[in-house]
């Protein structure tokens, strides 16, 4: 079976990653533990995010025509990829949660919703709170006006109650 034949199935996996993901973040992951690795991806899938390592050369090919071949000036040494499949923001979080306690694993760079975003810039991604975060942040917001008006009204009424 020659080399190319070998090579092919892997690199489709990598398309398909590529197709479904909205964000792609690449990190080094040089001096982990096999525990610390394991927490890793742990988390990663409980956050629903796809992790794998892949030898560069396999992630070049699969980037091309795509808006993760921005990252291909940083694939160099040990590579590891985690796609956000559902949530663009998740790989980017996870992994700077789980970089506070490992410091041996570096954001290398990623692709959010089509936007190249260096080592720094990712950790500002990495800040961002996820969507169900967010929209209960707003919900909140929306809500506590009417919550406040109803209080207020309730006072009002008790106060008034009272006096009569």
């Amino acid at each position: 079976m020659a080399k190319v034949e070998l090579k092919q199935p892997i690199i489709s996996e990598i398309k398909d990653y590529v197709e479904k993901a909205c964000s792609a973040v690449i990190v080094d992951y040089r001096g982990l533990t096999v525990e610390e690795d394991t927490r890793l991806r742990k988390s990663l899938r409980e956050a629903g995010v796809v992790y794998k390592v892949y030898k560069n050369t396999y992630l070049k090919r699969a980037f091309e025509g795509s808006d993760f071949a921005q990252m291909d000036k940083d694939l160099e040494g040990p590579t590891a990829i985690a796609f956000g499949i559902d949530d663009a923001t998740a790989p980017a979080r996870v992994i700077a949660e789980f970089a506070k306690t490992c410091e041996k694993l570096e954001f290398k760079a990623g692709v959010v919703e089509g936007t190249y975003y260096d080592a720094k810039g990712i950790q500002v991604i990495a800040s961002i709170p996820s969507r169900e975060v967010l929209l209960s942040r707003l919900l909140g917001s929306m809500q506590s006006p009417i919550t406040n008006l109803a209080r207020v009204i309730k006072q009002i009424a008790e106060k008034n109650g009272e006096a009569a």
